[in-house]
């Protein structure tokens, strides 16, 4: 088997005997380098291992077969040129050489079997491993694709949130600005408010000081009529008062038009309050002449 690096941080194997092609995913390209140089070393430890048993194997089948040639030889020749004693001793020898041999093949062939036995348990364990990490990347792949789905979803959801509280400031800055104009407005409507006041004030005591000489109505019926004529006009007055005072509730928008219509009245009653000033000095005048 060989390991290929396939990109930066992934890299994968093919086991022609199982089919079969296992691939692993590193945190970074160095963790992908050292699993790279451990899979080499380890393919390579398997290489000698392998080539040690063969050459084992081969090794103790060399011995077997000189011994077993190197025996008939030398029972020949002790045969030949030997005792009996020489024969026994010489063949006694050669089997306990084969034996020792053949224990020898036995041991190597033991931990050959062994050796090979632990590789095949270590590569299934490779591979369950492998299997695992499989199946744990594509979990680890859907999950990515779901929170990227999810990430999206919230920074749409994010960016929504942003326009409508860019949209809530601008509405609560214009209910600040409407605050401020509204109470402009209340504090000029309480400053008028007053305003009446004094002036209703300044004609209640006028009424009192008409009433003090109703002596001088009968004589002057003209002024009198005057008089009567400037209650009713103050009448009308007070009643124009109201009705700006309505208007003036109803709608603080008509702001403009209310300070023309009050100003037109300040003057018309400051006209008014001359020409009643004017008709006291004159009923003084006349009070004095009498």
């Amino acid at each position: 088997m060989t390991f290929t690096k396939t990109s930066q941080k992934f890299g994968q194997w093919a086991d022609s005997r199982a089919n079969t092609v296992f691939g692993l995913g590193f945190p970074s390209e160095q963790q992908l380098s050292k699993f790279a140089e451990k899979f080499q070393e380890v393919k390579e430890a398997a290489k000698l291992a392998r080539d040690r048993s063969q050459e084992k194997i081969e090794t103790s089948s060399n011995h077997s077969q000189e011994s077993g040639r190197e025996t008939p030889s030398s029972t020949r020749a002790s045969s030949v040129n030997g005792t009996d004693d020489e024969k026994a001793s010489h063949g006694g020898s050669a089997e306990a050489q084969l034996k020792s041999e053949n224990d020898k093949l036995k041991i190597a062939l033991a931990q050959s079997s062994s050796n090979v036995k632990k590789w095949e348990t270590e590569l299934q364990t490779l591979r369950e491993s492998n299997a695992r990490l499989t199946t744990a990347l594509q979990e680890s792949a859907a999950s990515i694709e779901h929170w990227k789905k999810q990430f999206s979803a919230c920074k749409e959801e994010n960016d929504q949130l942003r326009s409508k509280i860019e949209e809530l400031e601008e509405q609560c800055n214009e209910i600040n600005k409407e605050k401020e104009r509204n109470a402009q407005l209340s504090r000029r409507l309480q400053e008028l408010e007053t305003e009446l006041q004094d002036k209703e004030l300044e004609l209640e005591e006028l009424r009192k000081q008409g009433e003090i000489i109703p002596q001088l109505m009968s004589e002057c019926e003209s002024v009198s009529q005057q008089l009567q004529d400037a209650e009713n006009k103050n009448k009308d007055l007070e009643e124009k008062v109201r009705t700006l005072r309505t208007e003036v509730e109803e709608s603080k928008h008509r702001q403009t038009n209310l300070k023309t219509e009050l100003k037109n009245f300040l003057d018309v009653l400051d006209g008014k309050i001359d020409e009643l000033h004017d008709f006291r000095q004159g009923l003084s005048k006349l009070g004095v002449d009498n």
